[in-house]
């Protein structure tokens, strides 16, 4: 056991937790934010994404030990004072997507990859988001909902 100083989506916190503990189980268990997915345990499907310190990483193979005195991002905290981040307000108009499953990891890897290059291509997007999967799109609308995010930060 070892007491993690960690602030999450703004906020301090400091927890004793098992050196075992992966950030994803973490987040939505000890803390309730939920919005980060938990899809494939192996890292492989994206669904679990958050910003460490501001960079995309995926939370289910993420010891939280390793995120000490780091600031961590979830879907839950994009959103200031009640407004969506353009991402998420891009998602919901360009309908990128259907089930919602895949969706808190993609916008959160759309988010670092719109931080990283301003104003992307579509082969660029496309390869960005080449490790999160999405089972029920083409993958069009997010691509879309990404460009449309660009022309808005």
């Amino acid at each position: 056991m070892a007491v993690i100083n960690v602030t999450i989506n703004g906020k301090k916190i400091s927890k004793e937790v098992s050196d075992n503990t992966l950030l994803s189980d973490f987040l939505r268990e000890k803390l309730a934010l939920t919005g980060t997915h938990v899809g494939c345990d192996t890292s492989q499907c994206g669904a679990c994404v958050v910003h460490l310190d501001g960079n995309s990483v995926k939370s289910c193979t993420t010891l939280v030990a390793d995120c000490n005195n780091s600031e961590v991002t979830t879907i839950e905290g994009l959103a200031k004072d009640g407004k969506m981040h353009a991402m998420q307000e891009a998602f919901k108009k360009k309908h990128g997507l259907q089930c919602g499953f895949c969706t808190p990891g993609m916008v959160m890897s759309a988010v670092d990859l719109l931080q990283k290059n301003k104003n992307p291509n579509e082969k660029e997007i496309r390869d960005w988001l080449e490790g999160n999967i999405c089972r029920c799109t083409g993958y069009q609308n997010i691509v879309a909902a990404v460009k449309e995010a660009a022309s808005k930060i």
